[in-house]
Formats: structure tokens, sequence, C-alpha cells
């Protein structure tokens, strides 16, 4: 039987071990997947290879560990530095970054987007501000502090700090921070969130399984809004194909997967 886990801090709260498992089960693949609550994102490699896993996936706040822990990164993570999925081939690490693509089938529904504003320069921002870029939108990061911004000024997106910041409209403002997942906090200042309340189309929050209080701000003001639950389901897609080496199809892994949320 092959093992396969997600990394984190939290990680209890993940809905991605009934995702797979029900894949497994369901689809007659020997498999099974757990969790692995990490409290020191350098011993990803260590831990990996100690539980003989055959992959896993990787949250907050470990995804750029996981880029430095592979001996290859493959696709997309090598562009944004940053993996969220791990397959063991023939013992080496391989990464790759299914939460790009994962997040653009969440929006789907969403039409004319062409400005975006992240709020947040951890892993997820990375992976989002590159896919944006790649698909022609305009994106501005908004983060607490500016060294971490770097990485956006470098690959082409407009960037602030909470201090210098200069409002405007979007079409699209996404939370990719831990604010709400487990507190009450906001991503960002109370009168800035406001501000980007009343200027916006549309908002999205990483975080899944509850109504984040900036989700709850929108919804307030009937702006549509999606959670982390869609973009968890495509970035579980992707990544149980690679777990299974493309041997599942991917319209009956997305079946079996969607049948989790509405439990």
């Amino acid at each position: 039987m092959k093992l396969f886990t997600i990394f984190g801090d939290p990680v209890s709260h993940s809905k991605s071990p009934l995702m797979h498992n029900s894949v497994f089960t369901n689809l007659g693949y020997n498999a099974c997947y757990t969790r692995t609550h990490l409290k020191d994102g350098s011993k990803i490699k260590e831990v990996f290879f100690e539980l003989a896993l055959s992959g896993a996936n990787v949250t907050v706040p470990y995804k750029e560990d996981a880029y430095k822990a592979c001996d290859e990164v493959r696709g997309f993570a090598k562009k944004v530095g940053v993996v969220n999925t791990l397959v063991n081939e023939n013992g080496k690490l391989i990464g790759y970054n299914t939460d790009a693509d994962g997040f653009m089938f969440s929006i789907k529904e969403f039409e004319d987007i062409k400005k975006v504003l992240v709020l947040g320069a951890g892993g997820t921002a990375r992976a989002l501000s590159m896919k944006f870029l790649e698909v022609g939108f305009d994106v501005t990061v908004l983060n607490r502090s500016k060294p971490r911004l770097v990485f956006f000024q470098d690959i082409g997106c407009a960037t602030f700090d909470w201090e210098s910041f200069a409002p405007s409209s979007y079409d699209l403002v996404v939370n990719t921070t831990s604010a709400g997942l487990k507190d009450d906090a906001l991503p960002a200042p109370t009168k800035i969130i406001k501000n980007l309340l009343q200027n916006t189309r549309y908002t999205a929050d990483a975080i899944y399984g509850k109504l984040t209080p900036f989700l709850q701000l929108a919804k307030n003001k009937n702006i549509p809004f999606k959670d982390g639950a869609d973009m968890l389901l495509g970035q579980g897609v992707l990544a149980n194909e690679l777990f299974t080496c493309n041997e599942l199809d991917k319209k009956p892994i997305e079946i079996q997967m969607r049948k989790i949320f509405s439990y």
C-alpha cells in the first residue's frame, strides 16, 4: 500500500485526507492518505523518507521549505519557488505546484477579471500572482511589511505595505494570508479592508471550511465570494494525478473528491 500525507501547521483542519482517501477507496487504488503535523519546515525531506511516503501535499507555512527540500522541481513550481505537492520518484523528492491552477479552476465563474489585489506575500501569494500575470491580469500585492515584497516587484507586480498603500478599484481581491484560519483577524487593518470592499466586484479567500471575517464582510455587502474549497478541489485533482502517475482519469477523481464537500 502506498502512503501519502499532508504537512502543515496547523493541519488538523485539512480535508485533503478525506478527498484523496475517497478517490483511493472508491476507485480501487491501493493507498492511504494521512495528516502530519510538522513544527519545523526544515525537516520535511527527513520526515518524508522516515515515513516511507510515496507523496505528500504541503500547506501553510511550509511551501517554500518544500521547494528547498526537493531534489528536483518541475513545471510552474520552478517559476515561483513554491511547492505544494511532493512525489517520491525512485528515491528522489520531486516538487510541483498545483495551487495556481487550482485557484484558476475555482474562479472560472467570475467574469471579466482584469485587475487583482493579492493580500499577503507568502507561498500561495507567489503562486497566484505569477499565474495571474501569466494570464494577463494586472496584479497588485499588499503585505504588512516590505521585505517579502521584493519577489513580487521583480516579477512585475505593483506592491504596497500597509503604510504606503494607495487604494484603488479592483475586479478581485484575494486573501492568501492565514488571517481568520485560527482567529477572527482580518488580513489587513479594518480601514483598508472596508475601503477595498467598497471598490471590488469579487472576493476570494484561500481558507476553507469556515466563513472568515474577511469573507463575512464581503457577504454583508453582497459581494460575490469564493472560499478556498474549490481551490482545494482543483489542486487536489491535479495532485492526485501526480500521486497515481496518471493511472486514474481526472473526471472520476474530481467526482470522488467533490463528494466530501457535501458532508
